[in-house]
């Protein structure tokens, strides 16, 4: 794997920070989980692996393992992607449950387990139970993901799942803003470029108008 920039997390939610993981930042497309080694990469920056279990299964992965889990995630993705697009704009009913069978199954795969374990020193009481998942094999890879992809659906409202208006801009994200008048995945991106663009038109309309 060639290295990469750092992976993109604007979309306020991870469900839709999986979507946003392949994208074109500047002008290059970068697919974020093209390989085994990028996956392990994602999600070690998703914070959804803990970078003991990540190093236990390279170490244990045979050779090409991680890169087919690789390949089935980036299938979950463009599948999800087509659900969120096609139902982004207005609230989920309970029918859509039907389309999310192939999600229910991947969840249905989960080894996660509760265990108790002291608590922060800022915490009123001196426990805390937590929620672990064993990892038996690269597989259990897209567990998190497919938890991640849950929670999203069933916490947000995808009357706020926008697109970004960049033009050429492909990204995702929810829209939490006040008055939800969110436009853009980023004001360091694309919010930046609209500006400049409008700036270069206002110039351009003065020096005509003065011409």
């Amino acid at each position: 794997m060639v290295q990469q920039a750092p992976a993109l997390f604007l979309a306020d939610t991870l469900g839709l920070d999986f979507l946003n993981s392949i994208a074109t930042p500047v002008d290059t497309e970068i697919d974020w989980i093209d390989d085994g080694d990028g996956l392990l990469a994602w999600l070690e920056q998703a914070r959804l692996v803990p970078a003991d279990a990540l190093a236990s299964l390279r170490e244990q992965a045979i050779p090409g393992e991680l890169d087919k889990v690789a390949a089935q995630a980036r299938s979950l993705r463009e599948w999800f992607r087509l659900f969120v697009r096609a139902h982004r704009g207005g609230p989920l009913g309970p029918e859509a449950v039907e389309e999310l069978a192939p999600l229910n199954r991947l969840l249905a795969r989960d080894e996660g387990f509760l265990q108790l374990a002291a608590a922060d020193q800022r915490s009123a009481g001196g426990l805390r139970l937590e929620t672990l998942r064993r990892w038996r094999s690269p597989d259990a890879l897209l567990l998190p993901i497919g938890e991640a992809l849950a929670r999203f659906l069933s916490e947000e409202d995808f009357s706020y799942v926008k697109a970004c208006e960049g033009p050429a801009c492909t990204l995702l994200f929810a829209d939490h803003t006040r008055g939800h008048v969110r436009r853009w995945c980023s004001m360091a991106i694309c919010g930046n470029r609209a500006k400049q663009a409008a700036h270069r038109n206002r110039v351009k309309t003065s020096r005509t108008a003065g011409a």
